[in-house]
């Protein structure tokens, strides 16, 4: 097998883990964020990052804002 078929095989590779590595640290980025914020709903947050990657990645860039969301504290009622 000539050098240039390996130095192909390589870098097929190292293109393949990079790709993997990449989806794997986008899929974990907002459940990480949301917990780290004490957001109520971190593991929906982290669930919801998961799925819009398996199926087409559309609506990831809204978990993220979520992830980044505070929720409004509870108004006392008066008294």
């Amino acid at each position: 097998m000539p050098f240039i078929d390996i130095f192909a095989w390589i870098v097929l590779i190292v293109l393949v883990v990079t790709i993997v590595a990449v989806v794997a640290a986008l899929g974990l980025m907002p459940g990480r964020i949301a917990r780290r914020r004490g957001h109520p709903w971190a593991e929906a947050v982290t669930v919801g990052s998961w799925a819009t990657l398996v199926f087409g990645f559309v609506f990831w860039p809204l978990v993220l804002i979520w992830a980044y969301v505070d929720v409004p504290a509870r108004r006392e009622p008066p008294r």
